[in-house]
């Protein structure tokens, strides 16, 4: 299986191949039932705890990006590791400014609220898409979920952006206001 983050205006992408799960693998996270995502033995390393690591064995791995479920990675034999048991915050998982949008380059919401509140937009979208571009990022190890961060990044300044348009246009045009009439 491939998933690829395309640049946008580019041939170039951001490659991410994950090994095919045996057939047999249970796709479904038990805790939830969400439907996870496949993920390489390595990006569970580089995520879970250093107290955790003899848990993390070869078989299958799956991320679970339900938010509101606390599993993050769950394994073909079982082995199940929380939002408790990771070095650090799971975008997917988390909310508020701290929350990771893109792992590769440290970006969070509250950087990209910050600039959208100062400039009415944000550049965080152009800088991660140049940054891939010259081959820079590893997302199918540095993201929890083994995929791009620049889907997350792009949906995430979308929603802050149509957040400060709404609040402008509320603060602008209050109901009780005589002249809006």
């Amino acid at each position: 299986m491939s998933d690829s983050c395309a640049v946008p205006g580019s041939t170039e992408s951001c490659d991410i191949v994950v090994s095919q799960a045996d057939a047999k693998t249970e796709t479904r996270c038990s805790a939830c039932g969400t439907e996870g995502r496949p993920v390489e033995r390595q990006t569970v390393l580089h995520h879970v705890k250093h107290e955790h690591l003899e848990r993390v064995s070869d078989e299958a791995f799956r991320f679970c990006g339900d938010q509101q479920c606390p599993v993050v990675y769950y394994g073909d034999r079982e082995t199940r590791f929380s939002v408790d048991e990771m070095r650090e915050l799971v975008g997917a998982k988390a909310t508020g400014d701290a929350r990771p949008i893109c792992y590769c380059f440290g970006f969070t919401e509250g950087d990209a609220r910050e600039e959208i509140v100062h400039t009415g937009k944000s550049t965080i979208p152009a800088t991660v898409s140049g940054l891939i571009k010259a081959g820079r990022c590893a997302c199918e190890v540095r993201n929890p979920s083994g995929a791009c961060c620049l889907g997350e990044v792009n949906r995430t300044v979308k929603r802050l952006t149509a957040e400060r348009e709404t609040s402008m246009k509320e603060t602008l045009t209050p109901a009780d206001d005589c002249c809006a009439r």
